[in-house]
């Protein structure tokens, strides 16, 4: 079982940044590949960002790439999201994901565990 906790979110403008955490307890957190989803409001959640177990591989939305950074310190068992440039758009609550195992899943049905989510909202 791993436990998942989100920090980090906000209110800001747009073009400002915020670093989201997602702080992990549990099961070892350097077998789990790591997951950033987002759901606004009457949306679907979506994906956002993925890093592997060691942090050699990540990927992004392609709405997201360029501004965003997803990283890991397994000393730490932490995981992270740096957003910058954020948009009215990047309007949500945020969730980390953790996946046991191989691969690395860019949906919601690869991840075995779920934070709470964070709200971040950016105004214009």
């Amino acid at each position: 079982q791993v436990q998942l906790v989100e920090s980090g979110g906000g209110l800001v403008q747009a073009g400002d940044s915020l670093r989201l955490s997602c702080a992990a307890s549990g099961r070892t957190f350097s077998w789990y590949a790591m997951g950033w989803f987002r759901q606004a409001p009457g949306k679907e959640r979506e994906f956002v960002a993925a890093i592997s177990w060691s942090g050699g591989s990540t990927y992004y939305a392609d709405s997201v790439k360029g501004r965003f950074t997803i990283s890991r310190d397994n000393a730490k068992n932490t995981a992270y999201l740096q957003m910058n440039s954020l948009k009215t758009e990047d309007t949500a609550v945020y969730f980390c994901a953790a996946k046991l195992g191989r691969g690395i899943p860019l949906v919601t049905s690869g991840y075995d565990y779920w934070g709470q989510g964070t709200q971040v909202t950016v105004s214009s």
